[in-house]
């Protein structure tokens, strides 16, 4: 299938504009991170208090949430346990109440919130953090590694470093600047959200690749070219392809956004901006750098 054949656009043309695009995307990110003091950690990395209980007739996991939100114990993580009509609810270490003030307290707006379906509180105890520090940083220490394989496996694909470098840098770009978006609309880092900036990780990389390897193509095959037309003719010949990759995706992703309930809120969200921001990042930075690059080499020969 093609789509928008035989474009002309110049993307190196608007290289300055994206750079500082990016630049104040990542200041507004940085400050704030700043202001929230960290990215807003859920109870699987900070541990908390666990309550669970069970109604005698089923009670659907919205409404709970909305019961909770509309009184001053909302902001919990909820998950629901069908067989047995149970609720599990988690408050993050530091909330503002204590373990049994916190039981006695959803209890008692539980009961007044479904008064024909009467409510059991079976347990509440304090639960420390799903991933600990010793994870952390084993995953942090992974992650890194990670971007030295890709940066070793492109420049040797590529017979230079500044392509395994770029890629990774428009991959760093994109998973900061979704993390500073999701602290900027003031949403938990959790896991599920980890597992979408991963995805993100993938996603873009994968998309900067495809679009190297048609740069180093039209290298090969048009060597008396100047670099900026390569480049700009490698984007528009890849165009259709990134166009119609990111679309598909999008749709998916609005569609997990709008109706995959409140449970994958976050994922749909951090991956749904992430995407876009993926396609923008191969297009107007990984392959810029790689340009500017390139260029200053040739100009201090």
């Amino acid at each position: 299938m093609q789509f928008l054949s035989n474009t002309n656009i110049d993307f190196l043309k608007h290289r300055k504009k994206a750079f500082c695009v990016s630049a104040v995307m990542a200041v507004v990110a940085v400050i704030s991170l700043v202001l929230h003091k960290g990215p807003n950690f859920s109870i699987d990395f900070t541990g908390g208090t666990l309550l669970q209980g069970f109604f005698e007739n089923p009670v659907p996991l919205e409404n709970l949430r909305k019961v909770l939100n509309e009184s001053e114990l909302g902001g919990a993580e909820l998950q629901s346990v069908p067989a047995h009509n149970a609720f599990i609810i988690r408050y993050k270490e530091g909330a503002a109440k204590e373990k049994d003030e916190l039981a006695t307290d959803m209890t008692n707006i539980l009961t007044k919130a479904f008064p024909d379906n009467p409510f059991t509180l079976e347990r509440a105890e304090f639960v420390g953090p799903v991933i600990g520090r010793h994870l952390i940083k084993k995953a942090v220490l992974a992650i890194m590694f990670s971007l030295c394989g890709i940066i070793v496996y492109v420049a040797f694909r590529f017979k230079n470093w500044i392509w395994g470098i770029s890629g990774v840098l428009a991959l760093a770009h994109d998973v900061f600047l979704a993390i500073g978006f999701l602290s900027v609309i003031n949403r938990e880092i959790s896991i599920s959200v980890i597992a979408a900036l991963l995805t993100l990780a993938g996603y873009s990389i994968n998309d900067t690749i495809v679009i190297f390897d048609r740069i180093r193509e039209n290298i090969r095959s048009r060597r008396k070219e100047p670099l900026d037309v390569l480049i700009n003719r490698s984007l528009n010949e890849t165009l259709s392809r990134t166009v119609i990759t990111s679309l598909t995706t999008f749709m998916v992703l609005l569609c997990l956004l709008f109706f995959g309930g409140e449970v994958i809120r976050d994922f749909s969200i951090a991956l749904t901006f992430g995407v876009a921001l993926g396609t923008y990042s191969t297009l107007f930075v990984a392959t810029p750098v790689v340009y500017v690059w390139q260029m200053s080499r040739l100009k201090k020969r």
